[in-house]
């Protein structure tokens, strides 16, 4: 007599809404979404980014509108991303403290206090007239060590202005360890740093370019920021940035780079943020808007595929949309 034995019943944990939501392994929070936000100065109406549908460049009236409502939506920090009215070789806007950035951080902190967690973007490419994202030598490569130093200064800047935690992006070997020596000396021992440790030499970055107006005027940034093709690489950056002082660490593309994410996740034990992009932003909104696929589904689907794969927090400019849906979506369940 053969030995009969009972089929698998997996689907008896996906019958209904409550019994998914009952099981799931992934919960997505809005207080681990932070939203991107781009604010210039010098204009009187918010500018739309036409490869960016449905995101703008604020002034700093609708910059404090935008952020209170993502406030009461639950998502957790914003990042801020400044684009001056004027741009030289060294990027002087960006640590000036009447610079939009700094400008926007004080109005933030006034309004919101510590109701969120309230972050810069530290770099030089949205500030200098060249569009890269340092200091560059007579013969137009970037100066590491001369950035460093401009780094630091828009660290104290942004400090001063009221920041909760710096961005440094600019992927320059020791950014980290110069940023935080800045901060201490000057009393900021409470700012935090949340590292764009691992951040790729990526062509999903090309809306972003148009929205902070920081494209390259010549050459691009791969003699600085990673090669798509390595991954061990960036662990080495992660373990360098913390041991220089990191606070958190970020793996930038997040989708097309969802491996780098769980390599991070199992090595370190402090967050890891990653950054959904301007151009997975964008591929979503064109085909969306082609009636290709369900776009709703599609944002909640790749933030979780995200936060499944490793990361803590993650950027995005869905963020406000997603906080408000996931909140729905709890208040039904």
């Amino acid at each position: 007599m053969t030995a009969r034995f009972p089929v698998a019943r997996l689907r008896r944990l996906r019958r209904t809404p409550a019994m998914r939501r009952l099981v799931a392994e992934t919960r997505l929070d809005p207080a681990a979404l932070i939203l991107p936000m781009f604010v210039k100065e010098g204009i009187a109406e918010p500018h739309p980014i036409p490869s960016m549908p449905g995101v703008v460049q604020h002034t700093l009236d609708t910059l404090r509108k935008a952020a209170q409502e993502a406030v009461e939506a639950g998502v957790g920090g914003l990042m801020l991303f400044g684009i001056p009215a004027h741009k030289d070789g060294r990027g002087s806007a960006a640590d000036d403290p009447d610079g939009i950035v700094q400008r926007a951080l004080r109005e933030l902190s006034a309004d919101l206090g510590d109701a969120t967690v309230l972050m810069a973007d530290l770099c030089l490419d949205e500030y200098t007239d060249h569009g890269h994202c340092g200091v560059l030598t007579p013969s137009g490569e970037v100066d590491n060590d001369q950035t460093l130093e401009r780094y630091a200064a828009i660290a104290i800047a942004q400090a001063e202005a009221g920041v909760h935690v710096v961005g440094p992006s600019g992927m320059m070997d020791g950014q980290v360890g110069a940023i935080r020596s800045a901060l201490d000396a000057a009393g900021h021992q409470q700012v935090a740093i949340m590292a764009y440790s691992a951040k790729y030499a990526s062509a999903y970055y090309g809306p972003f370019r148009d929205a902070a107006e920081c494209a390259p005027q010549f050459g691009d940034r791969s003699a600085y920021q990673q090669d798509p093709a390595n991954a061990a690489e960036s662990l080495r950056e992660v373990m360098l940035d913390l041991a220089e002082g990191a606070d958190m660490v970020m793996v930038k593309p997040a989708g097309p780079y969802l491996d780098i994410v769980r390599r991070v996740r199992d090595a370190v034990d402090v967050p890891v943020a990653a950054y959904q992009v301007s151009g997975e932003y964008a591929m979503i909104e064109a085909a969306a808007a082609q009636g290709w696929l369900d776009r709703d589904r599609v944002v909640l689907e790749s933030l979780t595929g995200i936060h499944r794969a490793g990361a803590d927090q993650i950027l995005t400019y869905y963020a406000t949309e997603a906080a408000c849906s996931l909140r729905s979506l709890r208040s039904r369940g």
